[in-house]
């Protein structure tokens, strides 16, 4: 087979001939990021590859990008998916590799044969709402739901084109100064925050597709992609044409709030009521006699990232089409007024505003913003204080009757009832998180071959300095340090003088890394089995290196609390990492409590108290558990594409997120009380490994933003921030 001209991006003279072991046999379409080809493998199996233009293949970070589609396209392969057979990103020309599935995309079935009737659209609703479940199940976000990216097989919808998803252990770096999405089906907190899009952004789009299918056009539609934009966040949507008892659910779908708009799950329960009966009739849309198509959504712009159809464009068998007939209206022309236009360019303005600002803080000195003076016990205004636009979050922790904050290469001290700055000092080294009070205070290090450094909390002076060897973890505990050799013996060290007092193995533990807790004495290191199906566990005394007690309990546990004498895990799945249950054990007597979750969670965080357990996982899912009551009790889609581990008073709950939100979650309803506004800073286009928790103290709740401030609220009252 002679190579294949391309008249993609890239404007490529030739495409190659094989990618990997498949022989590209023809053209099926192509996008902002390669040509799209129907190939088949040496046994002759048909697939879909990608192949991306030869221009982006020269560039390291568009490579990154591409491993990061990769990577999510492997994660929700599955059965509403294309499933990727093979993929090489470091290709000389990357590529990958999805299973060929005949049929048609949403985008050319309404092109050419008009709307789809009502049972169509009800069993397409049905289906993209399954697949978005399996999809978010698996911590990944679509972002870019179109109808060019859904096909329509005889067994159902099918999502491709994961090209600016987010998989949930994504390093890449956000996109900045440009939105990422195609405007007639992003959803509002796209235009207004696009770097905090969760999974309610696809619910959102899964209802402007439903307007698709129904009419042929969008619920929003014009010529300019800034009046679109400006109508998808202010604008309520037009329904005209949606089956009436689909329209309602669509209704909520486009709910301009993320919190409001309902969970594929739940779309999936409320869709049975739709209908009697659940039919299983063949997902074979009608094809009218004479097609002729309505004017077409607009479907991709100069932010668009699509990599084109992986199916072919062939017509399907034709069914009769006379209900579908006489809802085939054509799409209603917009002609915006004096207010929209004038919108539009107020949005685009806030747009630009929100991707390009930068907030400098002048001079050495932190800035103090905001700050309400306690004026007495029961009432506290809130502060914000500033310490440097550079460095990224600070990440806090609250001892001796100060918030001590890290961020970069320095320590501050607050004073917590006003953010009044008490000192603030250079380290050896960037930390590896928050301080800690071990008798003095101690900045953990990212650099674990040099020394120690020990600070006096009250006045920020060193208390002692000292060399150790290379050493692979650091905690400290009650006043002692913990320090994990990179050969694994354990060493004490005395938080108060940096002398040594004691050195040994732990038991059990070829490597361990300590956890501790506040108010619980001991500190806890947890080791996995090789093949994941038990974890020893073991709780030593810092002061003496003694082991309390050790256990060997069932799968793979990680240790993320520890209060009233029992410790938590979370059950992870050994191979993928996401969590299926939360385990309580009590030594004392030696009870387990294991409550399994209705769906695992990817990537969770979790936070106990009394008998709640609370989890956060990726594509901001935050969650409940009773482990009195055994049972999952509330499950709240927060908006945020991830959050930090959650802590909890008993009363709210609460997390950060990666743009500097604060938010407040009532604790026994799983509803959202209130939220601060976001604090971006320069550095907030990367995006970071972890996210400091807020601090919680004497009923008010701290945290540290990326434009480098640190802020307290009162968290009894988030309806106030």
């Amino acid at each position: 087979m002679a190579p294949q001209r391309n008249a993609g991006a890239g404007g490529e003279a030739e495409l190659p001939e094989y990618a990997g072991h498949y022989r590209l046999d023809s053209f099926l379409g192509s996008g902002g990021m390669g040509v799209v080809h129907l190939a088949r493998s040496t046994s002759g199996m048909k697939v879909a590859v990608k192949v991306v233009h030869a221009e982006f293949a020269k560039d390291p970070e568009f490579r990154g990008r591409f491993r990061q589609e990769v990577a999510a396209a492997r994660r929700v392969s599955g059965a509403f998916t294309a499933p990727v057979v093979d993929a090489d990103p470091d290709a000389s020309r990357p590529w990958m590799a999805t299973l060929f599935i005949p049929g048609p995309t949403l985008s050319e079935q309404v092109k050419r044969n008009g709307p789809m009737d009502h049972g169509q659209v009800r069993r397409l609703m049905a289906g993209l709402a399954e697949a978005l479940r399996d999809i978010h199940r698996v911590g990944v976000v679509h972002r870019d739901l179109k109808p060019s990216n859904v096909l329509l097989a005889e067994d159902g919808p099918k999502v491709i084109d994961f090209g600016i998803s987010r998989p949930k252990d994504s390093e890449l770096r956000t996109e900045t100064g440009k939105l990422i999405g195609t405007p007639p089906f992003m959803a509002p907190e796209q235009f207004r925050r696009p770097r905090e899009v969760g999974p309610a952004a696809d619910v959102f789009a899964l209802g402007s597709l439903m307007v698709h299918a129904s009419t042929g056009r969008g619920p929003f539609d014009s010529d300019s992609p800034y009046v679109v934009a400006y109508q998808v966040v202010h604008d309520e949507p037009d329904l005209t044409g949606v089956p009436e008892t689909l329209a309602p659910l669509v209704r909520r779908c486009l709910a301009k709030e993320p919190g409001e708009r309902p969970t594929p799950d739940e779309l999936m329960r409320l869709l049975r009521s739709v209908a009697a009966s659940y039919d299983t009739q063949a997902f074979i849309p009608a094809q009218r006699a004479t097609p002729q198509a309505p004017p077409e959504s607009p479907e991709s712009s100069e932010t668009s990232e699509s990599s084109g159809s992986s199916a072919s464009s062939a017509s399907w068998p034709g069914a009769d089409d006379a209900g579908r007939r006489s809802r085939g209206r054509p799409a209603r022309p917009v002609r915006p007024g004096r207010r929209a236009v004038l919108g539009a360019g107020v949005l685009a303005l806030t747009v630009l505003g929100t991707l390009f600002s930068v907030h400098v803080v002048g001079g050495s000195e932190p800035v103090v913003e905001d700050t309400v003076p306690q004026a007495a016990a029961e009432r506290f205004g809130g502060w914000r204080t500033a310490l440097a636009a550079k460095g990224g979050a600070p990440q806090c922790s609250y001892g001796a009757g100060r918030l001590l904050c890290a961020q970069g290469a320095e320590v501050f001290a607050l004073d917590p009832s006003d953010g009044r700055l008490l000192w603030r000092r250079a380290v050896r080294t960037p930390g590896s998180e928050a301080p800690a009070v071990a008798g003095t205070l101690v900045q953990p290090s990212l650099d674990r071959s040099g020394g120690l450094e020990a600070l006096d909390p009250a006045s920020g002076e060193p208390s002692w300095q000292r060399d150790v060897p290379e050493y692979a973890g650091l905690r400290p505990v009650g006043g002692t340090l913990l320090l994990t050799g990179a050969d694994g013996e354990v060493t004490g060290l005395d938080g108060a003088s940096g002398e040594t007092e004691w050195s040994h193995r732990i038991p059990g533990q070829a490597m361990p890394y300590f956890s501790a807790f506040p108010g619980e004495p001991l500190a806890y290191t947890a080791s996995p089995s090789d093949d994941g199906t038990r974890t020893r566990v073991a709780a030593v005394d810092p002061g003496t290196g003694e082991v309390r007690w050790d256990a060997d309990l069932d799968g793979t546990l990680k240790i993320f609390g520890a209060a009233d004498g029992s410790v938590y895990f979370l059950s992870v799945d050994a191979v993928y990492g996401d969590t299926e249950a939360v385990v309580r054990y009590t030594p004392a007597g030696g009870a387990v409590r294991r409550v399994a979750l209705p769906v695992p969670l990817a990537q969770a965080h979790g936070g106990v108290h009394g008998d709640s357990v609370y989890l956060m996982g990726a594509g901001g899912s935050l969650r409940a558990v009773d482990l009195a009551g055994g049972k999952q009790r509330w499950s709240l889609e927060t908006g945020l594409n991830r959050g930090s581990a959650p802590v909890s008073d008993g009363r709210q709950v609460y997390v950060t997120g990666p743009d500097g939100r604060l938010l407040g979650v009532d604790a026994r309803a799983g509803r959202l009380l209130g939220q601060t506004p976001p604090r971006l800073g320069t550095d907030s286009d990367r995006v970071p490994a972890s996210l400091p928790a807020p601090v919680l103290a004497d009923g008010r709740v701290y945290a540290g933003a990326p434009d480098g401030s640190v802020f307290g609220v009162d968290g009894r009252d988030p309806a106030a921030w």
